[in-house]
């Protein structure tokens, strides 16, 4: 039976003009504190609102050809989510629970009225699923027996212009050759209905973020670096993949020029893909989406915009915002903040002298709506933003 969340609205919007940026907002839900929206910092004429609150653990996200917002979580509740905006004023009226008893629901992707869903060890899909959101199917199990064996094992998938479904396999380590298993770090893909899975990419740690450019049609993907190496190094990347086989370099070469202290000799750094923008060291970047709508102005076309959730691993945190990498879709042109000021301290976390940073929301992805804003996950807040333009 799916689970209803009626959204709380604000009593009033709150508009706020400053450094030539519009915000507004509406109450955060109980227990989650509010986001000071009129700290965070935008370019001249963008706005950023609450879209919907009560999505605890929200994470990817994939929209429905009638309009839902689906959202999948990494880990408690478990869940997927529909959030339903039925008067169109671009808040979400309901947040229902579609899915739920999952294991790691994280990966989700709509494509011709079903809604696939990557769990840990497999992908699952539902039928009709905007017809049946009150009363949700019994899943279909695309493909079963993906491999787990600790680390990254939640998943990100997309439907590629090809029609195939792709899958990204994240490492079992934090550095580690597990020659026995070749799915493990990689990006796989295989048919809609689960056969003919294969590597398409290699070499690639951890992404939790693809999308095809509107242009080329070629396939960018974030990818998290290694642990343990330092502040500084290495980077996270962004990636193309133009074609299948090509090796991104985990765990030999990292950032496209850091030879790996323990498995460097294995394969040299000039036999691995460098990325085409290095994002900065442990920021983490996931989520991400070219730029496909019309509102924002026109140097924001076909640009990927991306999520950093943020570093755990830094001495000073970095990340923790909304970035755009303009492009000419072959490479990057400018690498700039689209949504800056999440981070605001430091807080102890246990490790030594690696710190979190205190924020007031991470970025997880990104998606485009039909009128050009652009919606932003928040798993800490368990919140959607809404990114727009103009009045």
């Amino acid at each position: 039976m799916t689970i209803t969340i009626r959204i709380r609205r604000a009593a009033m919007g709150i508009a706020v003009a400053c450094a030539g940026v519009v915000l507004s907002g509406q109450q955060p839900p109980a227990g989650s504190p509010p986001v000071p929206l009129e700290k965070l910092t935008l370019p001249a004429g963008f706005r950023i609102a609450v879209y919907a609150d009560d999505v605890r653990g929200a994470r990817s996200m994939a929209l429905g050809a009638k309009g839902t917002v689906f959202v999948g979580t990494r880990a408690q509740p478990n869940v997927v989510y529909a959030l339903v905006d039925r008067n169109r004023d671009f808040k979400a009226d309901e947040v229902k629970v579609v899915a739920k008893g999952l294991r790691q629901p994280n990966g989700i992707a709509f494509h011709n009225g079903s809604l696939y869903v990557a769990e840990s060890t497999r992908v699952i899909r539902y039928d009709d699923i905007e017809a049946k959101l009150d009363a949700p199917p019994e899943p279909v199990v695309v493909h079963d027996g993906l491999p787990v064996a600790g680390g990254h094992t939640w998943r990100f998938i997309g439907v590629g212009p090809d029609g195939l479904l792709y899958v990204g396999m994240g490492a079992p380590c934090n550095v580690c050759e597990r020659l026995d298993e070749p799915k493990f770090s990689t990006i796989i893909r295989m048919k809609l209905d689960g056969s003919g899975a294969e590597v398409f990419a290699h070499g690639v740690r951890n992404t939790v973020g693809f999308d095809w450019h509107p242009q080329t049609r070629e396939i960018w993907f974030t990818d998290n670096g290694r642990d343990d190496l330092g502040d500084d190094v290495p980077n996270d990347e962004l990636n193309i993949a133009p074609k299948a086989g090509l090796h991104f370099g985990f765990p030999y070469c990292h950032q496209g020029t850091v030879k790996d202290p323990t498995f460097g000799d294995k394969k040299p750094c000039s036999e691995t893909v460098a990325p085409v923008q290095m994002m900065g060291p442990h920021v983490a970047a996931i989520g991400m989406r070219f730029y496909t709508g019309s509102m924002f102005p026109r140097e924001y076309r076909s640009a990927a915009i991306i999520a950093q959730h943020g570093s755990w691993n830094r001495s000073q945190p970095i990340g923790y915002r909304v970035m755009v990498a303009k492009n000419d879709g072959r490479k990057v042109t400018s690498f700039e903040p689209l949504v800056d000021g999440f981070l605001h301290g430091i807080r102890g976390s246990g490790r030594g002298n690696r710190v979190d940073g205190d924020a007031y929301a991470r970025p997880v992805d990104v998606l485009v709506m039909p009128d050009g804003s652009v919606l932003v996950s928040d798993d800490q807040g368990g919140r959607i933003f809404r990114v727009s333009y103009g009045k």
